[in-house]
């Protein structure tokens, strides 16, 4: 090597030296700058960190305060715990900076007053102090201070923030004299290179490229870390929301929801799960088990250990909607829930637990069962009319000659007292017939606008020398006027049998109290309850403090002949008759009954829509008459006894089996004054139809009704259509010719 290389060599060489110092000495520096970047951030977090347990704490405070759910008291003690531990890292990470200390003291003392004054709040809520609390929020420190800390820690991550980007710039200024000494020195190093073996060329271009390469690659990196650094803020972000939209979501879910290991041990619930199962933190399944007994869902049948919900999905089983009835031993109510499960698998797929889902179905079960109910007392009803018309029909020709019998037997007592032995026994069917009738819904009302209270107050009086002495009979009226649109003497009638039961459940004496009180049943209570329409009623309750009734004969007490007194006592149509005459005046009736607490029976009454109605009097006693009546009856009997009654009465008569003949002798001219024809009849067309047809040949005719029960021929809604006058099955000689009378004096049309 010649000497003018060695001294381009050697002065390269010192060139390369000093460069190599000023590199280390700017390394070390930019590694000093780097860990004060770091410490930046770390305050940074150290900050935010503080700032969230200081949010966490308020929404735990007042989560408790709305809730009052020990979670949220746990939830605040667990970060209460945290905050000034957080408070004393930060001090430390702010120590190289006098202001930043000063300011966090200053911060310090206000945050952990906020955190007392929630503490105290969530105190005073738990004691239910509403005057402590009343007191707390009147001073309104709470917010100030908190705003105070949050100011507080705002400036002090802004402060952090300036210093953060002044470290970077100074960084990056570092960086960029470090990147030129290394330029500097590469290319140093490359013209001693150039110097040394200039053959050596390719590799100069080599390692130029490489170093570009390098420093491309350097700032992909940093471009890289940036954007994975912005993307893992905002996914932190994201997570924290959908973590709280869970929460809220599973916390406000109508369904209890049980997580259980493979212990049967729970590791998560929601607020519905306290509510419908009892559950408490801490419980196992064990314990849950321990507070109920379980049934299937005919709540008959005992739930084995190895069918309940928990056993089976531990097996591994799938399923929806299992049955179960829950019958708390704390004496809370009845619950009939449907059990969903699934069991959880973990990685090598095995089951480590289980989520189970409960519905609550008590609501819809006692819906489903009280239309089953209604369905069934329905079909026996219509069964009963059909049976009652047959009944009627008899009756009306036992009743009829038996008071012909008695009239004439006055010479011979002992045969009379025979005549009225049958008579008398021949109303009691009647009246039995009336109560089924009633319970069927097809006896006329004749409704009016009945004023409640002054109904009941005359009840009372007649109820005191039925009931007895031992009976202490009181009324509670809501004052002011209240009308209620129904039958009066139906209504007369249901209170005395239901005061009558209550006498009953009362051997050593009781109280009857009468109530009366406008009530509106709502939408919520219809859905509860079938068939009933929501809307205003007039409510009237009639309660004892008798034996009560079991649920089982709760479920029974409306249908007829059912009753739980001795062989003799009672014939079980007495409710039966109510529930009829309730129903058919378009209410609601409920009985509220607990044995050896007595029984409440509630009757909702349609409101009258202005003032009551006066009762009529009575009529005078009917005399006959000389005009023609034409009778269409199918059965001979009835019709035999009733033209021999009407003959009686001085009338002339005609007589018909069926609509069919009937109308063949109208249209044929038979002339007649009256039609008395039955509402059911043979031959094509109903007695209303009949008398339809036969008013478009002769306007004006005058039409009489009978019927032993009635249907949507000539009653709607209850009563009957105005204008038709109906004269019910069995009747009397002397209701016969007042009705008769009635009808031609022009009180009853076809058209009507």
């Amino acid at each position: 090597m010649i000497p003018t290389q060695r001294v381009i060599l050697g002065a390269g060489l010192a060139i390369l030296l000093i460069i190599t110092a000023a590199s280390i000495a700017l390394d070390v520096k930019s590694r000093s700058e780097t860990a004060w970047l770091n410490h930046t951030v770390q305050v940074q977090k150290q900050i935010s960190d503080l700032r969230v347990l200081l949010r966490r704490a308020e929404s735990a405070a007042r989560g408790y305060e709305l809730y009052r759910s020990p979670a949220f008291s746990d939830e605040f003690q667990a970060v209460n715990a945290q905050i000034a531990p957080a408070l004393a890292d930060l001090k430390r990470g702010v120590r190289d900076n006098p202001d930043q200390v000063a300011l966090l003291e200053r911060t310090e003392p206000l945050a952990l007053r906020r955190v007392e004054i929630a503490a105290e709040a969530m105190r005073l809520r738990a004691m239910n102090d509403q005057a402590g609390i009343a007191a707390l929020n009147g001073k309104a420190e709470g917010r100030g201070l908190m705003d105070t800390v949050m100011g507080n820690l705002d400036h002090l991550s802004a402060e952090e923030e300036r210093q953060l980007s002044a470290r970077s710039q100074e960084s990056r200024r570092t960086g960029i004299v470090l990147l030129g000494i290394d330029v500097a020195g590469a290319l140093v190093i490359l013209l001693l290179v150039v110097m040394v073996m200039r053959e050596s060329q390719r590799t100069q271009f080599a390692l130029k490229s490489t170093l570009l390469e390098t420093t491309a690659a350097k700032e992909q990196l940093e471009a890289a870390v940036a954007e994975r650094t912005e993307h893992l803020v905002a996914a932190h972000d994201e997570l924290r929301l959908s973590v709280n939209v869970l929460q809220s979501t599973f916390r406000s879910m109508a369904e209890a929801v049980l997580v259980i290991d493979a212990e049967g041990n729970v590791l998560l619930s929601n607020p519905a799960a306290e509510r419908m199962l009892l559950h408490r933190t801490g419980m196992n399944l064990g314990n849950l088990r321990a507070l109920s007994d379980v049934f299937r869902g005919d709540g008959v049948t005992p739930m084995k250990a190895a069918d309940l919900p928990s056993a089976r999905v531990l097996r591994g089983e799938e399923f929806e909607d299992l049955e179960m009835i829950v019958r708390p031993h704390s004496g809370n109510q009845v619950r009939h829930l449907m059990v969903s499960g699934r069991p959880m698998l973990d990685g090598q797929g095995d089951i480590s637990g289980a989520v189970l889902v409960y519905h609550d179905a008590t609501i819809s079960r006692e819906t489903e069962r009280q239309l089953h109910q209604s369905q069934k007392l329905d079909a026996i009803g219509k069964l009963t009319g059909g049976v009652a018309h047959d009944f009627n029909n008899m009756l009306t020709v036992i009743s009829g000659n038996t008071e012909t019998l008695v009239a004439g037997l006055q010479q011979q007592p002992e045969l009379q007292r025979v005549a009225r032995l049958i008579d008398d026994a021949a109303e009691r069917c009647a009246e039995l017939i009336q109560h089924l009738l009633a319970f069927a819904r097809r006896q006329p009302l004749q409704p009016r606008d009945v004023e409640i209270n002054a109904a009941i107050t005359d009840i009372a009086k007649l109820l005191r020398p039925t009931l007895g002495e031992q009976i202490q009979i009181e009324t509670v009226l809501e004052q002011g006027p209240m009308t209620a649109h129904i039958d009066p003497s139906r209504l007369t009638n249901a209170v005395l049998n239901m005061a009558i039961n209550a006498r009953d459940a009362m051997p050593n004496g009781g109280k009857l109290l009468l109530e009366t009180h406008r009530v509106v049943l709502d939408e919520a209570y219809a859905q509860a309850n079938a068939e009933v329409r929501p809307g205003p009623y007039v409510m009237l309750a009639v309660s004892d403090t008798g034996t009560g009734m079991s649920a089982d004969t709760q479920r029974m007490a409306f249908e007829p002949f059912f009753t739980t007194k001795e062989v003799g006592k009672g014939s079980g149509l007495g409710l039966s008759m109510v529930y009829g005459f309730v129903k058919q005046s378009g209410g609601h009736i409920k009985i509220y009954s607990e044995q050896g607490h007595g029984t409440t029976i509630k009757l909702y009454l349609p409101p009258g829509e202005g003032t009551p109605d006066l009762p009529t009097a009575a009529p005078p006693q009917a005399e006959g008459g000389a005009e023609t009546i034409f009778v269409v009856e199918d059965d001979p009997l009835v019709r035999n006894f009733v033209t021999a009654q009407l003959q009686g009465l001085g009338y002339r008569t005609i007589a018909a089996p069926d609509s069919r003949s009937a109308l063949q002798m109208i249209e044929a001219g038979q002339a007649f004054d009256l039609l008395f024809t039955d509402v059911v009849i043979p031959g094509g067309v109903s007695g209303r139809e009949l008398a339809e047809k036969v008013a478009t040949l002769r306007p004006g005719l005058k039409v009489l009704y009978t019927s032993g029960y009635t249907d949507n021929a000539i009653v709607h809604h209850g009563k009957l259509d105005d204008g038709v006058l109906l004269l019910t099955k069995p009747y009397r000689r002397n209701q016969l010719a007042e009705m008769v009378r009635k009808a031609l004096g022009g009180g009853g049309m076809a058209a009507s």
